[in-house]
């Protein structure tokens, strides 16, 4: 029997008629499969699929005479099947589970649910099955409302193999003792907390030494701390960490005053976590002052007298509620081996100078970029390395802007910008300045795609193609009996399919958001 195709995790669909669209690849793709293998596949598994998951009340997708049955589908080996359910969403692999048992089955293998995040809370609510369910799903990975002596209890119970946990909107108070219920998972590697208060240090001694080789991936945001300087002592001790994201949120119980770690503390943690790749660091301070020119670079203890690094070769730094100006123009010479780099400013006062040109310059093997806020674009544009393939600009950009970035990234493969009422036509110019892009991500502000959206069509590299616009745009439109897409940005999206044969797979929903890596400060969802 000839094997079906390698078990990856397909490209999730948005929630419009897109869905479809990638259906009917995916058919053409099983029919091909079919023929190479004396298989007969026909029109039925379309029509199943799309009456069974998208459920579209029209013509044209009219339901079946009769229930469908596995036995009434082509006898294809089970790994195509599994195939083919790897393209749909949680939503609509959940529907499709209700189909038949065989279904269910197939809905339930591992495969489908790699690096699959579950949201639990109340654990009392959960019956045996579920649990079930979750054990041959294999899912490790769980994020977690405050729980209760006895739901942790139950939680170690039922999933005793978790790698990862993280805590969402706990909003309480909470005693050292709490987290040591992490230490009952063997498997445990990943540890996020969010949106809580700690009367007591997070992480004791006794957590600490137990977790000390086992965690590789910490993140922690908005937990106001009794001492910020005590914590990342404590995960100075942390040696195998690879992740990790702090964004403080304060100490103690005064007023909101948020002080920067101090820099011999922080240079301590960058000098013993010597396999740390990826660093989400919040720089907010109130009142914002300069920090030691140092502060991102500590020197090697084992050169003393020679100016060396002798922090971790990091490959991916974020930064934080940055405000301009706190760290120096050379904050970034000792990483010349960042792959990815973010900067997330929270305001610009007038008058002061961009730093981020001079940050860039030592920076030739940067691949991804990030900006959010900020200064104009000309204040940085002229440095950005060639070397960037993948773009996220959330500034205000103009086609002026446009002309002067396509120059020094010719290999730009990932494009990410917004779009308000001054930027001009960049639909248009795109295909011009930016050949060699397959994936694009427009948000629109204050308006919705017009016509010359049809152009994206002459990008012969593009597959993936996401349209949003803002929530309150959304709703508006929705109150006027205007659901978005509209039907304008419908048609043109038909349009551009069309001209495209299919190839460009167009999103008008916001993807799902990540609860492991996305916090509340850097997700950009509504």
């Amino acid at each position: 029997m000839v094997r079906g195709p390698h078990l990856a995790p397909g490209p999730e669909f948005g929630q419009d008629n897109s869905r479809i669209t990638t259906i009917d690849v995916t058919t053409l793709r099983l029919l091909q499969i079919g023929a190479e293998s004396g298989r007969s596949v026909n029109n039925k598994i379309a029509h199943w699929f799309m009456y069974a998951v998208i459920q579209r009340d029209s013509a044209a997708l009219s339901p079946p005479s009769t229930r469908l049955t596995m036995e009434d589908l082509p006898q294809l080996p089970p790994e195509v099947w599994v195939y083919i359910l790897s393209f749909l969403s949680t939503e609509e692999k959940h529907t499709v589970r209700f189909g038949c048992r065989q279904l269910k089955v197939l809905i339930d293998q591992p495969p489908l649910w790699r690096n699959h995040t579950v949201m639990l809370c109340d654990l009392r609510r959960y019956t045996y099955g579920f649990w079930d369910m979750l054990r041959h799903r294999k899912l490790t990975r769980v994020a977690v409302r405050h729980l209760r002596r006895k739901e942790w209890r139950r939680l170690v119970k039922f999933l005793p193999t978790l790698s990862a946990v993280v805590f969402v909107d706990g909003g309480r108070k909470y005693k050292g003792k709490y987290m040591e219920n992490v230490a009952h998972f063997p498997g445990l590697k990943d540890i996020g907390v969010r949106n809580g208060t700690w009367e007591e240090p997070m992480l004791g001694s006794s957590l600490t030494s137990k977790l000390q080789e086992r965690l590789t991936h910490l993140s922690v945001c908005n937990v106001r701390l009794p001492c910020c300087a005590h914590f990342i002592q404590a995960v100075s001790h942390l040696v195998n960490l690879q992740y990790l994201l702090f964004h403080q949120q304060g100490e103690g119980y005064g007023l909101d005053t948020v002080r920067p770690v101090p820099c011999e503390v922080f240079h301590n943690l960058l000098l013993s976590l010597k396999k740390l790749k990826h660093l989400s660091w919040g720089m907010r301070g109130e009142p914002p002052a300069p920090l030691p020119d140092n502060y991102l670079s500590p020197s090697d203890p084992e050169s003393p007298g020679v100016p060396s690094y002798g922090g971790p070769a990091l490959t991916s730094l974020e930064l934080v509620d940055y405000p301009e100006c706190i760290l120096p123009e050379n904050a970034l010479q000792s990483f010349s081996s960042l792959r990815s780099l973010t900067v997330r400013y929270r305001y610009i006062r007038e008058g002061i100078e961009c730093r981020l040109a001079s940050w860039l310059k030592p920076l030739q093997q940067l691949e991804t970029l990030c900006i959010v806020g900020g200064n104009s674009l000309a204040a940085y544009t002229t440095t950005i390395p060639s070397s960037v393939s993948r773009l996220t600009l959330r500034v205000a950009i103009t086609l002026k802007d446009m002309d002067s970035i396509a120059p020094k990234v010719p290999a730009l493969e990932h494009l990410d910008i917004e779009q308000n009422r001054s930027s001009g036509s960049l639909c248009r110019r795109i295909p011009m300045l930016f050949p060699q892009l397959k994936t694009l991500r427009i948000r629109f502000f204050r308006r919705e795609p017009e016509k010359d959206l049809l152009s994206l069509h002459r990008l012969r590299h593009l597959v993936r193609l996401e349209l949003l616009v803002e929530r309150s745009f959304i709703l508006r439109d929705y109150l006027n009996g205007h659901p978005w897409p509209s039907p304008c940005v419908q048609e043109h999206i038909n349009q551009l399919r069309e001209l495209s044969e299919n190839r460009i797979t167009v999103i008008t929903t916001m993807r799902r958001r990540n609860p492991l890596r996305e916090c509340d400060c850097v997700w950009e969802g509504d």
